[in-house]
C-alpha cells in the first residue's frame, strides 16, 4: 500500500491535534525557560532550548503536510534539547496514522535515536540512561502502535460504509431490473390475451363487412363470435391483471390460474367459429393430468400459433398436431401455408419471442421455420415429468 492509498481522509478530531500540540509545545518553552531559570543554567543554553522550541513549532505544520519529512526534522532536533520532544511524538502519532507502517516506524526510530542521543549529552541524574532509553523507546511504541490502529479503524469504517454504498446501489439494480422483467411480463401476457382475441374480432367483422347479403343467421353467428370474443377478452384481461398483482414475481408460470391445455378444444372451437380451418392430430385424448406450468405454456403456444395464422395467412387451413407422454416430454407442431407478402416468411415477431422466453421459463424450447414448398412450421417441447 503506498503513500497515496494511505493518506485517507482525516476526521474531524484529527484537525485539533496540531493545535493541541503547539499548545503542548509552548508549555514545555515556558517549562523549560523556568527550568532553566531556577537551575541557573547558562544563558547560551536557554538561549539554545528557546530557538529549538520555536523551530519545533515552526514544524507543525510540516508535519501536518509531509508527516514523514517533519518527523525526521523533529527527530533531529530532539538530539538537542527536550522541548522538541512534543513535536516529535505527535509527528510519529501522526504518521502511524496518514502514511504506510514502515514511514511510521522510520520516524519512531529517529525520535527514540534523537533521544538516545539527548541522553548522552543532557543527562537527568536521577533516571539512569537505561531506563531513559527504555522509557522512551516504549512512549514512542505507544504512539507508533495507537497511530496505526487509529488508521486501521478509519479504513474499516470506509470499508464498510462503502460495502454498504455499493449494496445500496446493487439493490437499486435489481429493483430496475425486476421492474424491467415485469414491463416485459405485462408485455407478454397482454400480447398472448389480446392478440387472440382481437384477431377473431377482425375476423368476425371482417366477414360482416365483406358479405354484408349473407343470410342473417351468418350474420348473428358472427355478431355472436364478436360479442362472445370481447367477453372473453375483458375476463382474460381481467385475469392478466390479477396474476400480474400476485406477489410471486419471481416465477410468472408458476403463478396461479389461466388458462391450461384443458381449454384447448374450446380455442379451436372459437377460432372455427371465427372461419378458421384447423386439422386436429390430439393422440392424447381426453384432458391429461400435466404440470400446470407447462399446460399454460402449451395453450399460449398454441393460441400464439393459431392468431399468427389468422393474421398472416388468412382463409389458409391450419394444422395442429399434440403427442409426447410423461417422461418424453410434451410436443406441440403447428403449420400452415404462407402467403405472399404475408411478411410472416420466417420473420421473427414479438409473439414467437415472448414464446421462446415462456418456454424456456419451463424448460422447454421453440423453434420456427419455413420449408421449401412455403410452409410455415412452428414446433415446441415442453417437459413432462413422471
Amino acid at each position: 500500500m503506498d503513500a497515496a492509498t494511505c493518506e485517507v481522509a482525516q476526521p474531524r478530531t484529527w484537525r485539533f491535534v496540531p493545535v493541541g500540540v503547539t499548545t503542548a509545545a509552548i508549555g514545555v518553552l515556558v517549562a523549560t525557560m523556568l527550568w532553566s531559570a531556577v537551575r541557573s543554567s547558562s544563558a547560551a543554553l536557554v538561549g539554545i532550548d528557546v530557538a529549538l522550541a520555536v523551530a519545533a513549532l515552526t514544524l507543525v505544520p510540516v508535519v501536518v503536510r509531509r508527516p514523514e519529512i517533519g518527523g525526521v526534522l523533529a527527530g533531529l532536533l530532539v538530539a538537542l534539547s527536550p522541548v522538541a520532544t512534543p513535536v516529535a511524538s505527535f509527528a510519529v502519532l501522526f504518521t502511524a496514522r496518514n502514511r504506510p507502517f514502515r514511514q511510521a516506524a522510520a520516524t519512531a526510530a529517529v525520535g527514540v535515536a534523537g533521544e538516545a542521543a539527548q541522553a548522552l549529552w543532557r543527562p537527568v541524574p536521577s533516571l539512569p540512561y537505561g531506563w531513559r532509553l527504555l522509557l522512551m523507546a516504549i512512549a514512542y511504541a505507544a504512539l507508533l502502535g495507537w497511530g496505526t490502529w487509529a488508521q486501521a479503524r478509519h479504513a474499516l469504517l470506509a470499508a464498510l460504509r462503502d460495502r454498504a454504498r455499493r449494496a445500496e446501489q446493487e439493490q437499486e439494480r435489481r429493483v430496475v431490473e425486476a421492474r424491467a422483467a415485469e414491463r416485459n411480463r405485462i408485455a407478454r401476457e397482454m400480447h398472448d390475451v389480446l392478440a387472440h382475441r382481437l384477431s377473431l374480432l377482425a375476423a368476425a367483422a371482417g366477414a360482416m363487412e365483406y358479405r354484408p347479403d349473407a343470410a342473417p343467421e351468418r350474420l348473428s353467428a358472427a355478431a355472436g363470435v364478436i360479442r362472445a370474443s370481447a367477453h372473453h377478452a375483458l375476463d382474460e384481461l381481467r385475469e392478466v391483471i390479477t396474476l400480474l398483482r400476485s406477489d410471486d414475481a419471481e416465477s410468472p408460470t408458476d403463478a396461479p390460474p389461466g388458462q391450461t391445455l384443458a381449454d384447448l378444444p374450446r380455442l379451436i372451437d372459437e377460432a372455427r367459429a371465427a372461419g378458421q380451418q384447423i386439422d386436429v392430430d390430439d393422440p392424447l385424448g381426453p384432458p391429461v393430468e400435466i404440470p400446470a406450468a407447462v399446460g399454460r405454456t402449451a395453450y399460449r403456444i398454441a393460441q400464439e400459433a393459431l392468431t399468427n395464422a389468422r393474421k398472416h395467412a388468412a382463409g389458409q387451413p391450419v394444422r395442429l398436431v399434440l403427442g409426447g407422454a410423461p417422461g418424453s416430454g410434451l410436443r406441440i407442431a403447428v403449420s400452415n401455408p404462407t402467403t405472399p407478402g404475408s411478411g410472416a416468411t420466417g420473420s421473427v415477431g414479438t409473439g414467437l419471442i415472448g414464446l421462446a422466453e415462456r418456454a424456456a421459463l419451463t424448460g422447454g424450447r421453440v423453434a420456427h421455420h419455413v420449408d421449401a414448398a412455403g410452409r410455415f412450421h412452428l414446433t415446441a417441447w415442453l417437459p413432462w415429468p413422471t
